[in-house]
């Protein structure tokens, strides 16, 4: 008579969580076993993501608005980006808007109840021209709007981010990306290195920091876990968490997409080891996610709201329902609760 094989080993999600919520840090076994898990154990793991998330942030969804204020005219080789030198996608490419332009956008984004306005430039770092039209939109949209300000212009020196706390941004996004030793693999113009410098630039002017990554860019397990623990270890504030789209005219067009529950999968990870941060499902969820974005909700606390940098975003409306249907509610700027639209 044969036997049977032994059943495999219940993996304790719930004391996963009481780990992040105690302050300790999963070990890379543990960390591994998250994104290796099967898929029979995925609800388990979004149970377990669900309990630290509503702990630090109960039931409220934060809505970020993107505005790519410069397009494409980069002059880095990033292998994901449709605004890089080495791309040839078909995307638009103008240089800094037009003040009235980036306003009628932040009108956009305030009536589409986003906590946070955040605005992007293409290019490795702003010119001086540049920062300083940076610097007057800034000024103008917080005198009108009552939102947070998130600015994303490259590498930055300590001299610039002291400049942009004083017109009054709130915080600066500059991502990750990848882990230290797949970065080089996927840009060869400026460093690892380099970015950790703009982030600790960014904290000594004050400012809360904004950086994440993107997946499907044929890193490892283990690199995903690097760069959780890097950014973990950097004390960032935000982490928009990217799922690659792969574009057509850029090195990484037939790369393979990713499952919509190894994108869960990832969530949980980032929850579980960055328990308190604000944690955003950002670019490529409508692609990656598809029909399972719902879910990503019980581990991440924010979104973006409207359209990508070269990217479409799925409606506002579709949003709003699904955050309602979900049983979430909105947070303000100020983080209070705000129903959700019903149209």
């Amino acid at each position: 008579m044969v036997s049977a094989p032994p059943a495999p080993t219940a993996i304790p999600w719930t004391a996963l969580a009481d780990q992040a919520l105690a302050g300790e840090v999963l070990s890379r076994e543990a960390a591994r076993s998250v994104l290796t898990a099967s898929d029979t154990e995925l609800l388990e793991q979004l149970a377990a993501a669900y309990r630290v998330r509503r702990h630090y942030w109960g039931n409220r969804v934060r809505l970020h608005f993107l505005l790519n204020a410069q397009s494409g005219l980069c002059p880095e080789d990033c292998h994901y980006c449709s605004q890089s030198k080495i791309s040839s996608a078909e995307i638009e490419k103008y240089p800094f808007m037009a003040q009235g332009q980036i306003l009628a956008a932040a009108e956009r984004a305030h009536q589409l109840k986003a906590g946070t306005f955040c605005m992007v430039i293409s290019g490795r770092s702003p010119s001086p021209l540049v920062f300083n039209q940076v610097l007057e939109a800034v000024r103008q949209v917080k005198a009108q709007y009552p939102m947070k300000l998130c600015a994303c212009l490259g590498l930055l020196t300590g001299d610039q981010t002291a400049q942009l706390a004083a017109a009054g941004v709130d915080r600066v996004n500059h991502n990750l990306n990848t882990s230290a030793a797949h970065y080089g693999d996927i840009c060869s113009t400026h460093s690892f290195s380099d970015r950790i410098d703009t982030l600790r630039a960014v904290q000594a002017a004050g400012l809360t920091t904004c950086s994440g990554g993107i997946f499907g860019l044929g890193e490892s397990t283990d690199d995903i876990i690097d760069m959780a623990l890097s950014l973990r270890q950097l004390q960032v504030t935000s982490v928009p968490l990217n799922f690659l789209i792969p574009i057509p005219g850029t090195p990484l067009a037939d790369q393979h997409p990713l499952t919509p529950r190894q994108c869960l999968r990832i969530l949980c990870l980032f929850r579980l080891l960055l328990p308190s941060q604000e944690i955003r499902i950002a670019g490529g969820r409508e692609v990656q996610l598809r029909q399972l974005q719902p879910l990503g909700l019980y581990a991440a606390n924010s979104i973006f709201i409207g359209d990508y940098l070269t990217t479409p975003g799925q409606a506002a409306q579709t949003d709003y329902e699904m955050i309602r249907d979900a049983g979430f509610v909105l947070e303000t700027a100020e983080g209070e609760a705000l129903a959700v639209p019903s149209a």
